[in-house]
């Protein structure tokens, strides 16, 4: 039991307010950075399945977001994996 129950809710509004500004960091790396290579920009116009309802298939260029992402998880993944083997740290 806290002394202050103040610190949970506190401790709430932190970890919803660090959720939302990453959804919303997310969001805007998604929709604004790719790859550029030579046929990036055709690559987002050019259509290549229609689906029903109005749905189009593209072969749009991989966000650097996502590319970022998981290259970060696997270099802490191998790291987390590392550091438990050597310390012998328990978990």
């Amino acid at each position: 039991m806290r002394f202050f129950t103040v610190l949970n809710t506190q401790h709430v509004i932190l970890y919803i307010m660090t959720t939302l500004l990453f959804i919303l960091v997310f969001g805007l790396a998604l929709s604004y950075g790719h790859w550029v290579t030579r046929d990036a920009e055709e690559r987002k116009k050019r259509i290549l399945y229609r689906f029903p309802d109005g749905i189009e298939d593209r072969n749009a260029p991989f966000p650097l977001a996502i590319a970022l992402i998981i290259a970060g998880t696997l270099v802490w993944t191998f790291f987390y994996i590392l550091g438990i083997g050597l310390l012998g740290v328990k978990i």
